[in-house]
């Protein structure tokens, strides 16, 4: 039986791979494969964490700063409409 070759949108093996071995690190420090995950993510999730409240602090004063004026003008109308109904209600006819 001749032997065909795979359809060019096939994946093919290019690189043989080796049962995954203790690094020299890992091995030097006394610490086990697991023990080197787990400090790893602590630092992943340290440093995440720091620059995800960043970016929150950020994006919290871009708003701040884009609605501080619409809030003033909305206050405004308010502090104006309340003022002259207060007007009104004060002088207005008196039985």
């Amino acid at each position: 039986m001749a032997q065909r070759s795979p359809p060019r949108f096939v994946p093919t093996l290019t690189e043989v791979v080796s049962p995954q071995v203790e690094t020299r690190a890992t091995a030097a420090s006394g610490l086990s494969q697991e023990q080197v995950i787990q400090r790893v993510m602590q630092r992943i999730d340290i440093a995440l964490e720091r620059k995800l409240r960043e970016a929150i602090a950020q994006t919290v004063l871009e708003q701040t700063r884009s609605i501080a004026p619409v809030l003033r003008e909305e206050i405004e109308a308010v502090v104006r409409e309340t003022v002259a109904q207060a007007f009104l209600d004060e002088l207005g006819p008196t039985p």
